[in-house]
């Protein structure tokens, strides 16, 4: 049962730069900055590459949350200059759901192409996709208590 669109990211080069700007102009606050390094594993399957590093930081303004990360490890690629409305360009976009399980499996029955499988991390269990467009999509649920693979 999906609850709804739990966040939209965006990747910067310039982490604080945007963190300023969204947390200046439109009032939204920090609700955590997590640093990690290339011995997180639950990123590199998520991420679906051998390794990351940077750094994300959520945001929160109401019921609306936006993640931003500035990855070092690897190396973005250049955005595209001048972006129009209509060009690619959101990280990927997460929808909260209740029984990940059940979610995932219905999900991958329906040809939806997954580049993770479930992965725990703390209190959450989720896993990436890709819409037909290729857009990453994250489903995520939330536990009361630390969950494990």
């Amino acid at each position: 049962m999906f609850v709804g669109i739990h966040h939209t990211a965006i990747s910067t080069p310039d982490l604080d730069r945007s963190v300023a700007f969204y947390r200046d102009l439109f009032g939204f606050k920090v609700l955590f900055d997590f640093p990690w390094d290339e011995r997180n594993r639950a990123f590199a399957k998520t991420h679906a590459l051998p390794e990351t590093a940077g750094r994300v930081v959520m945001l929160e303004q109401g019921d609306s949350r936006l993640e931003i990360f500035e990855y070092k490890t690897p190396v973005p690629a250049a955005d595209i200059p001048d972006r129009r409305n209509v060009d690619l360009g959101i990280c990927h976009f997460c929808f909260e759901v209740k029984d990940i399980e059940k979610e995932y499996d219905r999900l991958l029955a329906a040809g939806m192409p997954m580049q993770s499988e479930l992965v725990s991390q703390a209190n959450i269990r989720n896993c990436y996709g890709r819409d037909p467009d290729g857009n990453l999509i994250e489903i995520i649920e939330y536990f009361d208590t630390v969950v494990e693979d």
